[in-house]
């Protein structure tokens, strides 16, 4: 399967998880934790690549990143604004 990127990522949402974790003063570490929690079953390393574009985001993740770290999924996917 090929994968296609968008402006040299390949995910949306990456830039949005590392500004939202960042300003509570989340670890990468801790987000893992909070989603493991949740039920899906992340680590510190999968959330650096997501962070830095090198991980795809499924769909069924978002809601997860999105509970975790207290914002819209459309915010996310850069469809709103921050509330």
């Amino acid at each position: 399967m090929k994968l296609y990127d968008y402006h040299g990522r390949y995910n949306c949402s990456g830039e949005r998880i590392r500004e939202q974790r960042k300003a509570p003063h989340l670890s990468q570490e801790q987000l893992a934790a909070k989603m493991q929690l949740a039920g899906l079953d992340v680590s510190q390393h999968m959330i650096s690549r997501i962070e830095t574009g090198l991980r795809i985001v499924p769909d069924f993740e978002i809601p997860f990143f999105a509970d975790a770290l207290g914002v819209s999924p459309l915010w996310l996917l850069e469809r709103e604004d921050n509330e």
